[in-house]
Order: structure tokens, then sequence, then C-alpha cells
């Protein structure tokens, strides 16, 4: 399908905002001087802005051109999605920053959704024992148990926070999984974990999975830092 024009000028402005080419608070040309400057209508510049502004990049100004947002400060999870995008490697600090945001997380849809659905989320896990000792595969498992128990949990919010970054997810689980200790440690969880929810020891089971999540920061760290702490 072809790309819409409004879509490859709005990625054109946001690339020149993490280029640093538009620099925070600075003022756009206003939507004549760019639809010159692209060659088409005021319209689809208009839809090109409003997508802008929708994800957090721009701020749109009455009668005037629209200014350049803070993205950090004033973007949201689309503002995150498309600065990846826009990036041929996940960066290491990326990596972090999702790791960090799983520790806030998962404990927590997992707990809902084993208070609400605990046989449906043991048989999640079941077809790990034919998935092949590769990295691609472990991040593609890992990120179908995380979406299909985000999906048991009772609170859809957990889904839609997944959902945004499925892409983004699966390329840096696959970057983290190349490690075969790592994938190592993935089995070792899964198994404690597994004994917890077979048990019925809810409380055991969401600090396991805390633990595991702390325990893939660290060894990302360690990974980033050589192999040292």
């Amino acid at each position: 399908m072809k790309e819409r024009s409004s879509d490859i000028i709005s990625r054109d402005i946001s690339r020149a905002i993490l280029g640093g080419g538009l620099k925070n608070q600075a003022s756009l040309q206003s939507e004549r001087e760019l639809a010159a400057y692209y060659k088409v209508g005021r319209p689809t510049i208009r839809e090109a802005l409003q997508r802008l502004e929708r994800d957090g990049w721009i701020t749109s100004r009455k009668g005037m051109p629209p200014i350049v947002n803070d993205y950090w400060r004033d973007g949201n999870l689309m503002t995150i999605v498309t600065i990846l995008q826009h990036e041929d490697e996940i960066p290491d600090e990326f990596i972090i920053h999702m790791l960090e945001l799983r520790v806030s997380i998962t404990p927590t849809y997992f707990r809902d959704a084993l208070l609400n659905n605990r046989l449906k989320v043991i048989s999640l896990f079941v077809p790990f024992e034919d998935v092949t000792d590769d990295a691609y595969w472990y991040a593609d498992f890992d990120w179908h148990i995380q979406q299909q128990v985000a999906m048991l949990s009772a609170n859809p919010i957990y889904l839609l926070i997944l959902n945004s970054f499925k892409d983004i997810y699966i390329r840096m689980a696959e970057k983290y999984f190349t490690t075969p200790s790592h994938r190592a440690a993935l089995r070792d969880y899964y198994d404690r974990l597994l004994k917890w929810i077979l048990d019925g020891d809810i409380p055991k089971a969401e600090q396991t999975i805390r633990d595991m999540m702390e325990t893939s920061l660290r060894l990302w760290k360690q990974k980033m830092n050589g192999g040292n702490e």
C-alpha cells in the first residue's frame, strides 16, 4: 500500500526534531510554506500537523505556526513508538527504560490474571517445551506470554500499553536473548513461576515475577558493561 503523503511529512518533521534540526520551542513554518516545500496541498499539511500534535511532537497555536515540544515532557506512548521506529537498532538505554517499566507493571497484571484466570495462565506455558533454543523464538514466546496474560487481567489498559510496544518489545527481547545465559535464566524462571502458580501461591508467584524482572534489568546492565556490574 502506498504511504500517505501526510505520514511521510509527519515522519520527516519528527525526524528533524529528534535530530536536533528543530529545537524545543522552535516555530515550524506556516502551513503555506510547508505546503510549498513538500509540494502538497494545505489539507495534507494540516493532516500531518494534526498527527504530530496527537503524538506529542508539536503544539498548535491559533493564528500562528505550531511550536516544537519537549517530547520527553509533552509526549505520550506514540512518541516513544515513533522514536524507536526511527532507530535501525534499539539503543541500549531504551532497553533499560523498558526493563524498568516491566519491573513496575508486569507483576501487577500477572497477579490480576492469576486471581481471575489461573488455569488459563497455566495453559499458556505448555508450548514452551517445544520452543527452539534461539533468540527470536524466545522473544516471540515471551511476547505471547506477556500479551495473553495482560489480556487475562481485569484491567484492559495493560494490554493497550503492551500492544503499543509489540514490534519494539520483540526486537528488544530478541537482542536480550542473543545471550545464552539469558535464555537459561528464562527457563529457570518459568520453572519456578509455574511451581508457585500450580501451588496456588499467588503472592510468591508475584514476587518471583518481580525478582525476574529485576534480574533481567541487572543482566542487561552487566551485558552493557562487558559482563561486569
